[in-house]
C-alpha cells in the first residue's frame, strides 16, 4: 500500500481521503494551464512536457489516482511489456519503414480536385509545395484549411488517406 491510502487508515477516514482524491480530480477543470503545469512539478517531481491543457489534465487525475490507489504492480508491467514486444502497433518509438515513406509521396505534377459546398477546388502538387488559387502552399492541410476555413488533414480531405473510427466530414460534398 502506498503511503497516502496508508493515512486514511479504513471507515469514514478512507472515504474522506477518496472524496478528497475525487475533489482534487475535479478541481483539475477550473485550473489555468499555469497551474496545471505547477501541479505536474508537484506530482511527478519534473518538468511538465509541451502538451495542451487536456492532456496535462488527464495525466494529473491518473497521477492523482494512482497515488492513492497504488499504480501498476511490477508483475503488470512485464505482462504489457511482454505484450508490447509482440505488436507493432503498441510500440511508441517505432519508424515508419522507408518503402512506406517513397509511397506515401505525392509526385510533383500531381493534380488533386476535391468538390466542397458545390465548389470545384483543384490543386498541383509542385516540388516546393502544393499550388492552389495561384498560391504555393507547404501543405496540403494548409490548403484545406484556406479553403474550408477550419483545420484538416490534408491528405483526408483530398481522399488520399481513410479516417477510421471517426464520420468523415463533408463527404456529402466529395467529389
Amino acid at each position: 500500500m502506498n503511503a497516502l491510502r496508508d493515512k486514511a487508515g479504513d471507515g469514514k477516514a478512507q472515504e474522506r481521503t477518496r472524496n478528497s482524491v475525487l475533489r482534487q480530480m475535479a478541481v483539475l477543470q477550473s485550473m489555468s494551464l499555469h497551474q496545471l503545469r505547477e501541479k505536474w512539478l508537484d506530482l511527478y517531481g519534473g518538468e511538465p512536457p509541451q502538451y495542451k491543457k487536456q492532456f496535462l489534465i488527464k495525466r494529473l487525475a491518473y497521477r492523482i489516482q494512482e497515488l492513492f490507489y497504488g499504480g501498476l504492480s511490477e508483475q503488470a508491467k512485464t505482462h504489457l511489456r511482454q505484450a508490447a514486444l509482440n505488436d507493432p502497433v503498441a510500440t511508441v518509438n517505432r519508424r515508419i519503414p522507408e518503402e512506406r515513406k517513397t509511397n506515401e509521396t505525392i509526385l510533383p505534377g500531381t493534380r488533386l480536385v476535391r468538390t466542397w459546398n458545390d465548389r470545384r477546388y483543384e490543386v498541383i502538387a509542385r516540388s516546393e509545395g502544393f499550388e492552389y488559387d495561384g498560391r504555393i502552399f507547404k501543405s496540403l492541410s494548409a490548403v484545406a484549411r484556406e479553403i474550408t476555413g477550419t483545420r484538416w488533414n490534408g491528405k483526408v480531405f483530398f481522399g488520399l488517406k481513410k479516417v477510421y473510427g471517426k464520420i468523415k466530414r463533408g463527404s456529402e460534398n466529395a467529389g
